[in-house]
């Protein structure tokens, strides 16, 4: 299973069983959120580690990047979109 669908997974888990959401919520205030972060999913048994959730969003990112206007430097800038950390926890804390 791909991190993508990892993150995928277990935010639908989260947006339905309230617990599981706020566990996650509370790994927000550690004073290291992502190994915080990383640590529960490994314990809830998704393989998720700090450096390959960073990867992963660079790699999504640049993606997006080359299939925008050939990926030149004239492609638009995405705040945000590089970081699948902030983007999971974006969606769970809206749901």
């Amino acid at each position: 299973m791909s991190i993508y669908e990892m993150l995928e997974e277990l935010q639908e888990k989260a947006m339905h069983d309230h617990a599981l959401k706020e566990i996650l919520l509370q790994t927000r205030k550690e004073e290291e959120p992502l190994f915080a972060f990383c640590k529960k999913c490994q314990e809830l048994g998704y393989e998720i580690y700090p450096m390959e959730l960073v990867n992963a969003g660079e790699e999504f990112y640049a993606t997006m990047r080359r299939s925008t206007n050939g990926g030149g430097e004239n492609s638009p800038m995405l705040a945000g979109e590089d970081d699948m950390y902030e983007l999971f926890f974006t969606v769970l804390e809206r749901s």
